[in-house]
C-alpha cells in the first residue's frame, strides 16, 4: 500500500469500550482486539497518522453507576481508569504486530503511561506512532465522545471516525425499528435538531463549530475502517453543509 491511496493524512478513531466485548458480557475479547489492531496496522502502512480514543463501558460505566446512586464524580473517575485499562490492552495488541504505540492519559498515572501533552502527542503521530488517548478529558461529566472530538480538534485531525454497532446513522434505532432509514450524509445541525443520538450533544457541537468532519461506521464489518481511509463511501458522513 502507498500513501497516495489514503484520503486522509491524520485521523482519530473513536472506539466504544463495548466494541471490545466481542461475544462476552464483560472485559476484552482478545480476538476482537487483535482484529482492530490489524486494521489500524493497515492504515498506518498507508502512511496515515492514527490516534485512538477508547471508552470504558466494557469494564465500568460511570454514568450508569451515577444513575444508580453512586457519586457522579467518583463514578466518572472510575470510568476514566477503565479507559486506561482498555488503552493499555490496545497498545499491547499493536506492539505485538510490530507497531509503535503510546498511551497518553488525561489523568496522571505515570507508572503505566504518559501524561497527555498536545505537542508531544503530535510529535508521536509525526514519528509514525499510534497515539492512544486515555482517561477521557480528565474531567467528570464529560463523555469519551466529547474527549474524542476535543482530541481530534487539538491534533488537527482531518476526520473523526466513530465506530458503532451499525453501519451509520439511522432515523431510529434499527434494532427496535427494522424500517428505520439509514442516512448516507447529514449535517451536524440536522443531527442536533432530530436528536439522532450517535454522539452526545457536546461532541456534535464541538465538531460543528470547529468544522471537523465526522463519519460513523460499523466496526463489526471487517475492512470498513480501511475502506473509509481509502476514500470509499462507507457509513454516514456528517459535515457542516
Amino acid at each position: 500500500m502507498t500513501q497516495a491511496k489514503a484520503r486522509y493524512a491524520r485521523i482519530l478513531v473513536k472506539l466504544s469500550g463495548e466494541a471490545l466485548l466481542g461475544g462476552g458480557d464483560y472485559g476484552i475479547d482478545p480476538t476482537v482486539l487483535k482484529r482492530i489492531a490489524g486494521e489500524l496496522q493497515d492504515i498506518v502502512q498507508m502512511g496515515v497518522q492514527v490516534a485512538v480514543v477508547i471508552g470504558g463501558g466494557n469494564i465500568f460505566r460511570g454514568a450508569g453507576r451515577a444513575r444508580a446512586g453512586m457519586d457522579r464524580v467518583a463514578a466518572d473517575h472510575m470510568g476514566m481508569l477503565a479507559t486506561v485499562m482498555n488503552s493499555l490492552a490496545l497498545q499491547d495488541a499493536l506492539e505485538s504486530l510490530g507497531l509503535y504505540a503510546r498511551v497518553m492519559s488525561a489523568i496522571r498515572i505515570n507508572e503505566v503511561c504518559e501524561d497527555y501533552i498536545r505537542r508531544r502527542a503530535v510529535r508521536h503521530l509525526e514519528k509514525g506512532r499510534i497515539a492512544v488517548f486515555a482517561a477521557g478529558t480528565g474531567n467528570p461529566f464529560f463523555t469519551t465522545d466529547t474527549a474524542a472530538a476535543l482530541r481530534a480538534i487539538e491534533i488537527n485531525a482531518d476526520v473523526l471516525l466513530k465506530a458503532t454497532k451499525v453501519n451509520g446513522i439511522y432515523s431510529d434505532d434499527p434494532v427496535r425499528n427494522p424500517s428505520a432509514a439509514r442516512y448516507a450524509r447529514l449535517t451536524f445541525d440536522k443531527v442536533l435538531a432530530d436528536k439522532l443520538n450517535v454522539m452526545d450533544t457536546t461532541a456534535i457541537v464541538m465538531c460543528r463549530d470547529n468544522r471537523l468532519p465526522l463519519r460513523v461506521f460499523n466496526l463489526n464489518n471487517p475492512g470498513d475502517l480501511t475502506r473509509i481511509v481509502r476514500g470509499e463511501d462507507v457509513g454516514t458522513a456528517v459535515t457542516n453543509e
